[in-house]
């Protein structure tokens, strides 16, 4: 049963004429719902009312023409639209007043609007009739006429209106008949007020009479409806009745298989002791039996109610209908419903809720949950007047896991994480997964903001730990960045993102480390977005610019290749530091279009050098990793007319843990066009020899780390440079000393065996032009010795 039968089953039963008319609420029945029956008929003929007063107002305005100012015809025009429109708008947004209960305030603010357009046709009566004739002012009359008339036809469920306007201007007509003589006319009209206002005032009372009428034969209808459903519908498992004292009465069989008891047993008993089980000794009431007990109290009907049963011991869900049941005089009988078993549906409802809040591959709570989780922990800091805090969590080196040993390797090693993270929880904490590598910690109190400390220490501390998944011993670590509410923000959102930006703080300083958030973050962010803005016109803006480092040969000290080297002049942020824009670049995956750029720019200048000369180009793993890479090499050759064998591709070692195939693949794609590979920074990262087994490098660089180190005496980097140098040989491979920049760091790389050298003692980075300088330099060199 829905409210608005409920609401219906209380209208009065009788009418009188105050009440009627709004005056007066006996306490019998609901009038502020009876109410709401009659001020909702407004809005239906709003515009009917409109279209009635205008063509009165128009048939006005021609009968005094000529007798009254224009000007004065006009403002009294403009006037009645102005409260017509006021009261048109005001009845408007009653249109749902039968769906609700109508406050005092809302009846007189339609009465004021009612009497305001009363006072407005009084001016015509006031002030243009002294100017017209006998025949107009009988005129007039008759269009007032026409206007109460309406007013009580289009209008009969809200009397209180028509008569006050019937009051104002029938008796102003009356008095200003009166006035000029014309008593016959005077009589004429106040018979005709008491007409309409008596009419008016039956006609009321036979639309709410009517109403009510229907009202009534609606909640038959509906009972009817409600306890016949499981029949017409199937939705219902049974009926179910109880008297006044709340005891069961003409038990069905369905009901009595449900309660797994024969009818006669049923009869008679209490209804809530039936299906409350122990509780019924206890005392201990589930809050739904609780809820069906008030509503039975209360007399109250109710729809789909979702109760909480015990039946022979087991816990069962069952959703009752019932209204209460009253004889022809309205006495009250008791209730009657119906009811079905939905525990199968609460279960599946409860697994589907279950999936929506937790994360299945862990068993924590997901990003949703958290949300919900955060939002609770604010409202108890904002109510308490305390603080909560909101941590995301971030696995260092998962990725290359992940990478190298299979999605599988990964997954468990993300259930080992999850429990490792519930471990240090405590019921202050909740933890969950936000999705890949990421987790988070709610903290609901941290007042003390020693424990947001402990807390992300102890997570950084026992996630460095090794792990033992699938005969691997893993080690990753963990990065760390907090918020603090309300703090640090005023909303969940606010506090994630903050939250967000502190832990990339922390990921950029080298992870393994935890950082609060701070506002100067939010700049570096902004900046980071502004940089990156800029990034992404900076090719089609022409910012993009190469410059040239050269490699000599250790032997006769002349250039035999250079290093091609990206730089970047923004408009916006002047020149910006490599180290800023190409880690930016590669986040962004705009280092694969600025990467092809290089590439073709890089031959286009190398075909300006002799033909021995080389050209080395740095290559990221995310262009490596593309597809279409090899196809941008072959592009940038055929565009460029540059012989492949003067092309090098200096890698890393890092692009082989995180697809080492699909980077060997790409690789010997392009060694087959006939260019070589140069390994860039041998030594400094994650060292294999397999690499060098597994593919043809033409170049091993060392690192000038070992370079300088060696230059210092330091055993470990002469060491390294020997070993690499001695293996280089035996491959055939050349080796590369990168960062010579002293007499004496040469002395040394010449001295261990290295092939070329490339440093600031040879050349800085330069221009274009200046790269192609050093060889006009050798020409006139070489022309002077000659002659």
């Amino acid at each position: 049963m829905n409210a608005r039968t409920k609401d219906i089953s209380t209208l009065p039963r009788n009418l009188p004429v105050l009440a009627v008319l709004g005056l007066a609420d006996p306490p019998d029945g609901d009038w502020s719902r009876l109410r709401g029956l009659q001020y909702s008929s407004l809005a239906r003929v709003t515009v009917a009312r409109l279209i009635a007063h205008g063509i009165a107002a128009v048939a006005t305005v021609q009968i005094f023409v000529g007798h009254v100012m224009v000007l004065a015809l006009v403002g009294w025009f403009l006037a009645l639209g102005g409260a017509l429109y006021y009261g048109a708008r005001f009845d408007r947004s009653l249109g749902d007043a039968d769906r609700r209960r109508m406050s005092r305030e809302e009846i007189n603010a339609q009465t004021i609007s009612s009497a305001i357009v009363a006072v407005v046709w009084t001016v015509p009566i006031l002030f243009f009739t002294p100017f017209g004739t006998t025949v107009s002012r009988l005129e007039l009359w008759t269009i007032l006429a026409m206007l109460m008339t309406a007013s009580a036809v289009v209008v009969p469920a809200v009397p209180l209106g028509t008569i006050i306007f019937t009051a104002i201007v029938g008796g102003l007509s009356v008095a200003e008949f009166g006035w000029f003589g014309q008593w016959q006319s005077a009589g004429i009209a106040t018979v005709f007020m008491s007409i309409v206002i008596v009419g008016t005032i039956e006609s009321a009372r036979t639309f709410l009479a009517t109403r009510v009428a229907e009202a009534g034969m609606l909640e038959k209808a509906e009972v009817v409806s409600l306890l016949l459903r499981e029949f017409e519908e199937g939705e219902a498992d049974w009926l179910w009745q109880i008297d006044t004292s709340r005891r069961v009465r003409s038990v069905s069989p369905r009901f009595a298989f449900a309660l797994g008891l024969d009818p006669e047993d049923i009869e008679g008993k209490p209804f809530i002791q039936l299906i409350a089980g122990e509780a019924w000794e206890s005392g201990h009431f589930p809050s739904s039996l609780h809820d069906l007990a008030e509503r039975l109290k209360r007399r109250e009907s109710f729809s789909n109610l979702l109760v909480r049963v015990t039946i022979k011991g087991r816990q069962r869900w069952w959703e009752l209908s019932g209204t209460p049941k009253l004889d022809e005089n309205g006495v009250y009988e008791g209730f009657r419903g119906v009811g079905s078993d939905v525990t199968e549906q609460r279960e599946s409802a409860d697994k589907i809720a279950q999936l929506a809040r937790y994360d299945t591959l862990t068993g924590l709570p997901n990003r949703l949950m958290l949300t919900e989780a955060m939002g609770d922990a604010m409202r108890y800091a904002e109510q308490w007047r305390t603080r909560c805090a909101f941590l995301m969590i971030d696995l260092d080196r998962f990725k290359a896991v992940n990478d190298t040993l299979g999605h599988l390797v990964g997954d468990a090693l993300l259930a080992r994480v999850s429990a490792r993270l519930k471990e240090l929880m405590t019921e202050n904490e909740l933890c969950g997964r936000l999705g890949g590598d990421e987790f988070a910690i709610v903290i609901r109190d941290a007042s003390d903001l020693g424990r947001v400390e402990k807390v992300a220490s102890a997570v950084i501390d026992r996630l460095s730990q090794p792990y033992e998944v699938d005969h691997h011993t893993l080690y990753v670590g963990a990065s760390v960045g907090s918020a603090v509410g309300p703090r640090d923000g005023s909303t969940v959102e606010t506090l994630m993102r903050n939250a967000d930006l502190a832990l990339y703080r922390s990921k950029d300083a080298g992870g393994g480390k935890h950082f609060t958030y701070e506002p100067a973050l939010h700049a570096h962010a902004e900046e980071r977005r502004q940089l990156e803005f800029s990034l992404r016109r900076a090719l089609e803006r022409n910012e993009m610019l190469l410059h040239y480092q050269p490699v000599v040969s250790a032997d006769s000290e002349n250039v035999v290749s250079f290093e091609a080297l990206l730089r970047w002049n923004s408009a916006e942020h002047g020149s910006v530091s490599p180290a800023k824009f190409i880690p930016l670049a590669e986040d962004t995956r705009l280092i694969v279009p600025i990467g092809e750029w290089v590439l073709r720019e890089a031959c286009r200048e190398a075909m300006n050098w002799p033909s021995h000369i080389k050209v080395a180009v740095n290559v990221s793993g995310e262009q490596l990793l593309d597809p279409q890479f090899a196809s941008t090499v072959v592009s940038a050759l055929a565009v460029t007319a540059l012989p492949a064998h003067r092309l090098e591709i200096e890698v890393t070692e890092s692009i082989f843990l995180r697809d080492a195939t699909t980077a060997r693949n790409t690789l010997e794609q392009i060694m087959g066009l006939g260019c070589s590979i140069a390994l860039d920074d041998f030594g400094t990262g994650y060292s294999s020899l397999g690499y060098l087994r597994k593919l043809r490098f033409s170049t091993i660089k060392v690192d000038r780390s070992f370079v300088q180190g060696a230059a210092q005496n330091n055993p470990e980097s002469l060491a390294i440079i020997r070993a690499v140098v001695a293996m280089a040989d035996s491959l055939g491979v050349t080796t590369t000393a990168e960062g010579v920049e002293t007499e004496k760091e040469l002395g040394v790389v010449k001295s261990l065996g290295c092939n070329k050298i490339q440093g600031f003692y040879f050349g800085r980075p330069m221009s274009p032009a200046d790269a192609l300088q050093l060889f006009a330099v050798s020409r006139a060199e070489r022309a002077g010795q000659a002659a």
